[in-house]
């Protein structure tokens, strides 16, 4: 394990994650004094590790290592450049998502592993070579986000993010510029190509499956898992976790539906459900720990 720097109150440590590929991503550390069980952090498409950190920090004081990420092309784990960067959603699953898999049993022995999955966090986990490994899958705004279930006027605004920016930007600079339009870090060409496609489809990365995504656990996965999504996530809504959750064909699922209102809050969408100002919203995932 390569350190790099450490908080020595919290015992939080910046590590380098080593895929079966020799690409090395940036990872963060929570190590408790007392370990109940251990979990990776699977981000959202683009999303840098420290906007987990607060959740990540949560979990740890709760008793249960964590690991946070990046995915190759992204923040920390960029490489030597985002053109050249061998990443796509697919690589992302197969190599990134399983070497953290790795990196968190060789931590943490002979403990539970659970993942904690945002959007694409959740939608990789059957490309994960050693997704059998997990005890359970706890997702937030994780869903097909396709746009046969988008309702308007969100799906015109996504129509034209999909359709036409992903592709213009590719073609002029070599990878999406998604920071301009507020949607997070550049995005490798090959995984927001990917991420267009699927979404114009039927269940995600199902538009792939077994054509040139052959090799997947989709149809073999039977562990637990829960699937959080909110009322305001005009990406994630209901229709679109359902269409995620048929792609896992053997998977034990369950859906709860937040209400902002019911909570007190204005908003939680796609995003603020990790926000440190949403935190009472994180005892569902606190109380799925501890009940699985």
């Amino acid at each position: 394990m390569i350190l790099k720097k450490t908080n020595k109150l919290n015992n939080i440590t910046d590590i380098n994650i080593k895929c079966e590929d020799a690409f090395e991503l940036s990872g963060t550390l929570y190590n408790p004094m007392i370990i109940k069980a251990a979990i990776m952090i699977a981000p959202a498409t683009g999303i840098k590790k420290q906007f987990y950190d607060p959740f990540a920090k949560f979990l740890s004081d709760n008793g249960y290592g964590v690991l946070t990420f990046e995915n190759r092309g992204i923040g920390d784990s960029k490489g030597n450049s985002i053109n050249g960067v061998n990443a796509s959603l697919v690589n992302w699953g197969k190599l990134d998502m399983t070497a953290v898999l790795e990196k968190l049993k060789h931590v943490f022995p002979n403990v539970d592993y659970h993942l904690i999955g945002h959007s694409a966090g959740g939608q990789l986990v059957g490309l994960m070579k050693n997704a059998k490994e997990l005890k359970t899958i706890f997702n937030y705004g994780s869903s097909s986000g396709s746009l046969k279930y988008s309702k308007y006027p969100f799906r015109l605004k996504s129509s034209f993010w999909l359709n036409f920016y992903i592709p213009v930007s590719n073609f002029l600079f070599g990878h999406t510029k998604s920071q301009w339009v507020g949607m997070g870090e550049p995005l490798p060409k090959l995984v927001a190509s990917e991420w267009s496609r699927w979404c114009n489809g039927k269940g995600y990365l199902k538009v792939d499956l077994d054509d040139s995504i052959k090799e997947h656990l989709y149809d073999e996965l039977t562990l637990k898992s829960m699937w959080l999504h909110a009322e305001d996530d005009e990406i994630a809504n209901y229709e679109n976790v359902k269409d995620m959750i048929r792609v896992y064909s053997k998977i034990t699922a369950n859906i709860i539906t937040l209400s902002p209102e019911k909570h007190g809050y204005k908003e939680i969408g796609h995003m603020k459900f990790f926000s440190f100002k949403r935190k009472k919203l994180w005892d569902f995932a606190l109380n799925w720990l501890k009940e699985n």
